[in-house]
């Protein structure tokens, strides 16, 4: 007999309060190092080319489990105002204790499923959903659920489960399933289950290989495990099926927030003639594509807006870029230094004059345009626009 959507979610949420996830230690300070993607200046550069016009924003964090990217959320924007939401109690306690711990004040928490978010208050300029619609009994719903909360104007960064990167893990499920019988619900069972067929099985089956070099260092800890080998609903995507998803949320997609991997030249560049053909195809069909030939997909993040969104600032004419305000990118590590890691942990060496004009757009309190920086530090406009690309500067039309 087939559960119900309330069974599910139930399942669910003993699973989580059972163990959760994710189970990251607990800090008394804030959470090291950044993820692009929960910084509301660098989201929204992302998705338009140019900083937005205020940062005093609300965002809701749509499934925060244990508070991890809720910590993260609320110290990357110290003008926001966070919300946080999760169908378990015992991730939801460690949330709270996570975030009293790290200083993390400007954040209230519910006890609250996706499908019932139409019981908070106002909307959201930002909503981050991160590993959950995947595992709730109706995804459609889930997200259309979401965008309703969603202002005009705003961001949604989802993060779901992709089925050909994943193959072996469902394998591994349906196993433990069938060896757990009567007992599946019971989640330590499943953890021991799993982990004495995994240590049973030859070093060369396809499953401990994967498992060996993909997600051993993090399935060490029964919460990881338990995630990934026990969870009582997953639903696993593909282009195609992501893609109706995505249609039936009503937003508009912006695009893949890790870009580098859907670039058709990536996998074609020595193959001219299928390359050629290939830019031929709908920009859905080369996706699809790109994962077809690329079948290491275990993961599809991206960025959802709510018209009307800004329209992408076009930065190639010299005037347009020249009479811009630079910025520091907020998401740089090593900074104050000549050898930083950009947004997406690139090792980027700067010159002294590439230093000296990062170091004029840090803060940038006189709103000095890209002109009047690189002509007192004598930068050619080139070298700014290096920094551009290399994610070190954001811009903003001088008003």
């Amino acid at each position: 007999m087939e559960a119900s959507p309330a069974q599910i979610s139930q399942a669910v949420q003993n699973l989580y309060d059972t163990y959760p996830f994710p189970p990251e230690p607990l800090l008394d300070e804030p959470p090291p190092g950044f993820n692009w993607r929960w910084q509301w200046q660098a989201a929204y550069n992302f998705c338009t080319g140019q900083m937005p016009s205020r940062d005093d924003v609300r965002i809701l964090d749509a499934g925060c489990g244990t508070g991890v990217s809720t910590d993260s959320l609320v110290h990357l924007n110290p003008q926001a105002q966070v919300t946080a939401i999760d169908l378990s109690h015992g991730a939801l306690k460690v949330a709270k204790e996570r975030c009293e711990r790290s200083g993390a004040t400007r954040v209230e928490f519910h006890h609250l499923s996706l499908f019932d978010v139409a019981q908070l208050p106002g909307e959201f300029d930002l909503i981050n959903s991160v590993g959950v619609l995947h595992h709730t009994p109706d995804p459609i719903r889930g997200i259309q659920a979401l965008a309703g909360k969603l202002a005009p104007g705003g961001l949604m960064h989802i993060f779901v489960y992709g089925e050909l990167g994943r193959w072996e893990i469902e394998l591994m499920q349906k196993a433990i399933g069938m060896l757990q019988g009567d007992k599946r619900g019971d989640y330590q069972d499943g953890v021991k289950i799993g982990r004495s067929v995994f240590a049973a099985l030859p070093e060369t089956n396809r499953l401990v290989k994967r498992e060996k070099e993909r997600w051993a260092m993090e399935n060490h800890q029964d919460e990881c495990f338990a995630d990934m080998y026990v969870h009582p609903q997953e639903i696993d995507y593909n282009i195609e099926t992501l893609f109706e998803l995505i249609d039936a949320s009503g937003l508009e997609f912006v695009g893949f927030s890790n870009p580098d991997f859907w670039s058709l030249e990536r996998l074609l560049a020595k193959a001219p003639e299928a390359l050629e053909r290939a830019q031929k195809l709908d920009v859905r069909a080369q996706y699809r594509l790109i994962e077809l030939l690329d079948p290491d997909v275990a993961h599809y993040e991206f960025f959802l807006a709510k018209p009307p969104l800004q329209t992408p600032m076009d930065w190639s004419q010299d005037e347009i870029f020249l009479a811009a305000i630079p910025y520091r990118h907020p998401c740089i590590e090593g900074w104050e230094s000549q050898h930083v890691f950009n947004c997406d942990w690139k090792l980027i060496n700067l010159s002294d004059a590439e230093f000296a004009f990062m170091q004029a757009c840090d803060k940038n309190q006189q709103q000095l345009t890209v002109s009047e920086i690189s002509n007192t530090i004598q930068l050619s406009i080139e070298n700014v626009r290096s920094l551009l690309a290399n994610k070190l500067i954001m811009l903003k039309v001088k008003q």
